[in-house]
């Protein structure tokens, strides 16, 4: 039976030894620089912002063709019944047949230089759409940053909610002992036994909000919901050092040449300013010359031979199919000039129209300057005070814990009661949980600060 056993227990043992590096090695950790990367190369809402880009440059390419002649090729064919003036012959036939076939080239000459200010609205909208492509790469790196940073807070979080729970467990089974013996009341037993359903509850709150973040993560990065990843700590001694050398106009000055937001801004305002340009256009004549060819053929095209019959009359014979054509042909050559004197004033409204937009478009340029400088400002500030925080509840936690190991030992001793025991261990719990949660808050701040200079985002 003995030899039976520890031939199980080295079994188990040889499999956990195998199996376990396995599952370890199925874990990947993923580097908050990988997550930011994975999530760009993914995205939907970046693939959609390329398509749009990718529509524009096909719009400008348009534009360019407009200076290229037109040509175009046609041929028909006929079945006249009844009374019909053939065109061919010059005759009113009961019936006949017809084919025609012909070429024509449009060039435009002139058109108010509206060709010229859509190549150059479009250059400015293509310009645009790159750039909104950037500020899509932008939102998303902030909002990985902001998940990822979110889901360490919430795994450091849940870190302390277990280990506080293991400290409440180890209390109960202190309190339990000093029960059985008469040195503790079932008063105290019931606040111990309370204060592990309390850590408990604390413990599964902090894995539910662990698992979302994580969750919220894997989405922008598109990954599997069922991936399993790890992530990646930075240091607690970087941390400590974060502080910004940069004041809050430095910052707006190098986030208005970094930001594509500003950049997407000024292209919209050039499209609008071109826009004007193009609509002043309708106020000038056009010229265009055209040249085409043509021909025709007659089911009824006739020609004398030179020979009369027996009555005197001259014979007709059929004109050959390829006699008609060259017979038939009809080159022109031609300049239209096309001088606008009344639309029902649409050409004064599409300005005025265009006025107006480009109004709108330098208003709303001002108005993201003006935002981005409300941010850099707002960011600025948040980074102090998140610093003065982080210094804060490192103090607090620190006299907290000391507190916490005062009355435990008083608690031990039965100087102190299962009250002032719980109250100081509630106490330190909050102030570690305040502490890891300004941890974090002031990496992020120290991030977005990276983030509006125009720097990599990385621990």
């Amino acid at each position: 039976m003995k030899k039976s056993f520890s031939c199980l227990a080295c079994l188990i043992t040889c499999l956990y030894t195998v199996l376990l590096p396995k599952q370890g090695a199925a874990q990947q950790v993923v580097p908050i620089k990988e997550a930011i990367y994975h999530a760009l190369e993914n995205n939907l809402q970046v693939k959609q912002a390329r398509f749009q880009a990718a529509l524009s440059e096909e719009d400008l390419k348009q534009a360019k063709s407009q200076f290229y002649p037109s040509l175009n090729a046609q041929v028909g064919g006929n079945m006249r019944f009844g009374r019909y003036f053939d065109q061919t012959t010059g005759q009113l036939v009961p019936s006949v047949n017809t084919a025609n076939a012909g070429a024509s080239a449009d060039v435009p000459i002139f058109q108010g230089f509206q060709r010229i200010n859509q190549i150059l609205a479009n250059k400015n909208q293509l310009a645009a759409d790159q750039s909104n492509i950037e500020k899509v790469k932008n939102d998303l790196v902030l909002s990985v940053a902001t998940t990822y940073l979110e889901a360490l807070t919430n795994q450091d979080l849940l870190t302390a909610a277990e280990q506080q729970l293991n400290l409440s467990r180890q209390q109960l089974e202190v309190a339990e002992a000093n029960y059985e013996v008469g040195n503790n009341t079932l008063a105290d037993l019931s606040q111990a036994k309370s204060q592990v359903a309390t850590d408990e509850l604390n413990v599964t709150s902090a894995q539910n909000a662990f698992e979302l973040s994580m969750l919220n993560l894997k989405q922008l990065m598109e990954l599997d919901p069922a991936a399993d990843i790890a992530l990646e700590k930075p240091p607690v001694a970087d941390i400590e050092q974060i502080e910004s050398p940069y004041t809050a106009a430095e910052i707006y000055q190098r986030a208005l040449k970094a930001q594509p937001d500003i950049e997407t801004a000024v292209f919209s305002t050039a499209v609008a300013k071109n826009s004007i340009d193009i609509a002043k256009g309708g106020y000038y004549p056009t010229l265009v010359f055209g040249a085409g060819y043509g021909t025709s053929v007659s089911s009824v095209a006739s020609r004398q031979t030179g020979q009369l019959d027996e009555n005197g009359f001259p014979i007709y014979e059929r004109v050959p199919f390829g006699d008609q054509l060259n017979d038939n042909q009809s080159p022109y050559i031609g300049l239209t000039l096309n001088i606008p004197i009344f639309n029902r004033f649409q050409v004064r409204t599409a300005v005025n129209k265009a006025k107006i937009n480009y109004q709108n478009a330098l208003t709303n340029e001002q108005l993201a300057k003006n935002n981005l400088n409300k941010i850099v400002n707002q960011a600025v500030l948040d980074l102090r005070s998140a610093s003065k925080r982080y210094a804060s509840t490192e103090t607090a936690f620190e006299s907290a814990k000391d507190a916490f190991e005062v009355i435990r030992q008083r608690y031990e001793v039965g100087l102190a009661n299962s009250v002032e025991l719980f109250t100081a261990q509630t106490t330190m719990n909050k102030a570690e949980f305040d502490h890891i949660q300004a941890r974090y808050d002031l990496l992020f701040r120290s991030k977005v600060i990276d983030f509006y200079l125009g720097n990599e985002i990385n621990f």
